[in-house]
């Protein structure tokens, strides 16, 4: 069967999902269909009656990103299997340095342009009208970064960006890549910890600590579990919601991050508006949305880090496989120490959700020992 015969019983099949389910969200359908979400997405360039119109994107992503001021106000979307962070404001301040670039707005973003592999412009049929939006996957096919239309948009400026950025060959077929398994949850044999422990205690920048890391070859959850209770300590995956719910109650400004391996997403600011709908946990603000699948979070963590300001404590949420979910921090202003109020929100966490840590374990069995 040829590419486009493929592509065309593809999309039978995602239509015969959505008789059965019409709210079934692409992601999941493509989960279901043992398919990369941009593979699905690609099929609606070849029949003939799509579900949504594609086009092709091709050429730098990173010029693509700098030229989206004059589209106004726009909804970015990042998200990992169990966060969705949704934010809207202007895409400015966009610097670019090498594979790497900066948003410094309201839209708040750390982009890795390696992963920006596929790009395309969908107008979609949605219960408001057609929606429209530009969409980023990476080699696996999955999807690092989506940018929406909203009322606030300059359709004008979207329709030129995407006649400046159309492929030249609107082809659907996509050469998609497995993803890589990576150990995230196992420690080297030869990590040398006190080593470890003085590089943590000598840390003067938070952004200096996942290099630390790499040079231990360690990942970040086994060196919380050997670290010690000064830098690290184990909460009940209940701490997440507790945490944004007081947050919220005591209007505490905070900072979330939700990322992939393409995109950082970050909001800094109150939450207020929480809802819980089933297993998603979610904030409803005007501006910003998070929706927070809180049965994926299968370890948390609080994470002390040195800095020339003083500790910066964080709360860390991670999958089963040690993949990270979300971070979040007090709103902290660069020069200046971390919040008291943040941290006697955590204070509050520990005492209702610490966990025993295996370095705690260790220190007892020590103990008992001598």
């Amino acid at each position: 069967m040829s590419n486009h015969g493929i592509l065309k019983e593809l999309d039978q099949q995602w239509k015969a999902l959505l008789q059965d389910n019409a709210s079934l969200r692409i992601r999941d359908a493509a989960a279901r269909l043992c398919v990369s979400e941009a593979e699905l997405l690609a099929s609606q360039m070849v029949v003939d009656e799509p579900k949504c119109l594609v086009t092709r994107l091709d050429g730098e992503y990173r010029h693509l990103m700098r030229d989206l001021k004059p589209l106004g106000k726009l909804m970015a979307l990042t998200r990992n299997d169990a966060m969705v962070h949704e934010k809207t404001g202007v895409y400015e301040n966009i610097t670019v340095h090498g594979a790497m670039g900066l948003a410094l707005g309201t839209i708040d973003l750390r982009m890795f342009f390696n992963h920006f592999v596929y790009g395309f412009a969908v107008a979609e049929e949605s219960r408001v009208g057609v929606r429209y939006s530009l969409q980023f996957f990476d080699a696996t096919g999955a999807a690092v970064h989506k940018i929406y239309a909203t009322n606030g948009t300059n359709l004008k400026a979207y329709d030129q960006l995407v006649s400046r950025y159309r492929a030249g060959i609107q082809t659907p077929v996509l050469e998609i890549s497995a993803a890589d398994a990576e150990n995230l949850l196992t420690s080297p044999e030869a990590l040398n910890l006190e080593q470890l422990r003085r590089d943590w205690g000598a840390l003067k920048d938070v952004h200096h600590f996942q290099a630390m890391l790499k040079q231990h070859e360690i990942s970040r959850i086994p060196a919380y579990k050997v670290i010690g209770t000064e830098y690290a300590q184990p909460l009940a995956a209940e701490a997440f919601e507790r945490a944004l719910t007081l947050a919220a109650e005591q209007q505490l400004p905070i900072m979330v991050f939700v990322g992939n391996r393409g995109m950082i997403q970050i909001h800094t600011g109150p939450v207020e508006s929480l809802k819980r709908t089933g297993p998603w946990f979610n904030v409803l603000d005007s501006g910003f949305n998070l929706h927070a699948n809180t049965e994926q979070i299968s370890h948390l963590w609080l994470v002390r880090k040195p800095t020339v300001d003083g500790l910066v404590t964080s709360l860390e949420m991670y999958d089963n496989n040690g993949q990270q979910l979300a971070l979040m921090f007090g709103q902290r202003d660069s020069g200046k120490p971390e919040s008291e109020q943040w941290r006697q929100l955590l204070d509050q966490l520990l005492q209702q959700h610490a966990l025993e840590s295996d370095a705690q374990v260790i220190a007892e069995s020590e103990q008992e020992a001598v």
